[in-house]
């Protein structure tokens, strides 16, 4: 990959499209993983005006340090960079509160996860539009396109997505190449929506670099009959996930009404 084309190629995008839009800038959710370093370093190359915010829900404080120890990189190297703290936990306590309780836990833990996500979209949205800027998205092709691995309207709802079409590994090579501290650059990714230290690859069961080798293969026409042991078990997560979660991945259906029945 040519890398230093890519974030030229991906900063030009976003100040344009920025631009036609006739918004003002970006605002990023920042995280402490690497997704959301780049994509907030590449609207700070920008010039246009990037406010960064931290949206902690009972976060661990790994994640909340490497979070503001990147926003002070940025800032340190870019003057039209600015960041902002909404600490979401009592909020999300109270909607606990109010919610009907469930005997059936089954699917509380990941509601109550999505949640956390989803207030977070609902902050961003509060700053973009108090701004005029735009959110932008921080997820990836694999996550985005490949197992689905984002929440439907939480970290999913945003304005413009400028890594979509890369891969993690991909996003790492810009990481380095945009001087990512190396505290996130060595951090095992995480969604942190649990509350507890579990990583994508304890959730997804694969690493990234196994499931990007997934996808490849599936893009190539590849099934299951065609590999055994460790690369059958990757491949068949990476198409359990791949077809489970295509309600995300897909547009949304319309249900189109006949003429005649207009």
């Amino acid at each position: 990959m040519k890398t230093e084309k890519v974030i030229d190629h991906i900063v030009d995008w976003l100040k344009t499209y920025s631009i036609q839009a006739g918004m003002d800038g970006f605002v990023i959710g920042i995280s402490g993983g690497i997704d959301s370093a780049v994509v907030s370093a590449l609207c700070a190359k920008t010039g246009l005006r990037t406010l960064c915010v931290e949206m902690p829900i009972h976060q661990a404080e790994n994640q909340v340090s490497r979070g503001k120890a990147h926003i002070n990189h940025l800032k340190e190297h870019f003057s039209n960079v600015s960041n902002a703290e909404v600490n979401l936990t009592s909020v999300f306590e109270q909607f606990r509160t109010q919610v009907p309780q469930t005997t059936d836990d089954s699917f509380l833990d990941l509601s109550l996860a999505n949640t956390r996500a989803r207030l977070r979209m609902t902050t961003l949205y509060y700053f973009a539009g108090l701004h005029k800027y735009l959110v932008a998205g921080t997820g990836n092709k694999i996550e985005d396109f490949g197992v689905g691995f984002f929440t439907k309207y939480g970290d999913g709802g945003v304005d413009l997505s400028p890594i979509a079409d890369l891969m993690k590994s991909e996003v790492y090579q810009l990481g380095e190449a945009l001087g990512i501290i190396d505290s996130i650059m060595k951090a095992a990714p995480t969604d942190g929506l649990f509350g507890d230290s579990r990583s994508d690859e304890d959730q997804l069961g694969a690493s990234y670099n196994e499931l990007e080798w997934a996808m490849k293969m599936s893009e190539q026409g590849k099934s299951t009959t065609d590999f055994t042991g460790k690369k059958k078990e990757v491949f068949d997560i990476y198409i359990r996930l791949n077809k489970a979660n295509q309600h995300k991945v897909a547009p949304i259906p319309v249900c189109n009404i006949p003429e005649e029945l207009k």
